[in-house]
């Protein structure tokens, strides 16, 4: 190379790369906002609060939790992508926002439009949970009832009409199996869907974890689990196989921290090793035990990768049942 052509090309190279460095020195330099994809109190709630609180200190930057539920969090979605790609709007949801809904659903945003940081938890997929005193002590107990009374209403987070969630989706197979007739009722998250239940508003839930505590305590039953395998935590809780149904275990719907597209990678970098610092904590992962959440880590690599896995996963799943057409 020319010696002038390759000082030229140094500076050029050192001169692009300045607003990249400069990005990641100057941010943050105001407040972040952390988009929840369902109501307060729910597990991504309570999970959305505890990196929040440690991300303040990290960063140096007040962090604000907004409560944006609905819609099975394609509301959040929405809002997230009609911010500007800056890294002061954080979206920590379900990757079902991005993996199934926008399949099934019409939408606000293209998953091309959230770009994912961090996996720190996932949701169970689901199980039938009724009230401690409710007459139905087995999955039998219940099952003899439903079909002498069709039409039993469970509530959930997500939308209404078609199984969306692996919660919504495991009722269905429990229907299709027994030869057994629900009415959905779908709620802003966990919470909401509890709370119902507490009142009588409805028959059952389809738990996805904030329920694990109401079990613990004594006040919820479980009578089924929507997956392959017995959860340790509930160790005499049979599956939906053991009682001779049918039942594929979709990917587990990951809790996820995600962003808007177009944010400079410098600042998704730094708040991927922000994230991931948190999550790694002791304090962080009692925080998760505590509410009978699994720990499961992803990189912002990983976490990209497998959302194209869990889209394609969920499209053969819904071209089979019929749902996408």
């Amino acid at each position: 190379m020319i010696p002038q052509l390759k000082a030229f090309t140094i500076i050029g190279l050192t001169l692009s790369l300045a607003p990249v460095v400069s990005v990641a020195q100057d941010y943050p330099n105001k407040p972040i906002t952390f988009y929840v994809s369902y109501a307060a109190g729910a597990t991504t709630d309570i999970t959305a609060r505890a990196l929040a609180r440690a991300a303040e200190g990290l960063l140096g930057v007040p962090v604000t939790v907004d409560n944006k539920g609905g819609g099975g969090g394609t509301v959040a979605a929405g809002l997230l992508v009609s911010k500007k790609p800056d890294g002061y709007t954080v979206l920590i949801g379900a990757t079902s926002a991005i993996t199934t809904r926008p399949a099934l659903m019409k939408v606000s945003y293209k998953p091309s439009d959230i770009v994912g940081v961090i996996q720190y938890s996932y949701f169970h997929n689901g199980s039938v949970v009724v009230p401690a005193d409710s007459p139905w002590k087995t999955i039998e107990d219940f099952i003899e009832y439903a079909k002498k009374n069709p039409g039993m209403s469970y509530a959930t987070a997500g939308g209404g009409g078609v199984a969306t969630t692996s919660q919504q989706m495991g009722v269905e197979a429990l229907k299709r199996c027994k030869g057994l007739d629900f009415k959905h009722v779908p709620t802003k998250g966990g919470t909401e869907a509890n709370t119902m239940l507490m009142g009588k508003h409805v028959n059952f839930t389809s738990g996805s974890g904030s329920h694990n505590p109401l079990v613990v305590d004594g006040i919820f039953r479980q009578l089924v689990l929507f997956q392959t395998v017995r959860d340790n935590n509930f160790p005499e809780v049979r599956t939906l196989k053991e009682i001779g149904c049918d039942w594929e275990n979709p990917p587990h719907s990951g809790m996820i921290a995600t962003i808007r597209a177009g944010t400079p990678p410098a600042i998704i970098k730094k708040l991927e090793d922000t994230f991931m610092k948190i999550a790694q904590s002791n304090e962080f992962r009692a925080m998760l035990k505590q509410n009978y959440l699994p720990f499961e880590l992803k990189d912002s690599k990983t976490l990209n990768r497998d959302l194209a896995l869990e889209t394609t996963w969920y499209k053969d799943y819904f071209t089979k049942t019929g749902d996408l057409k």
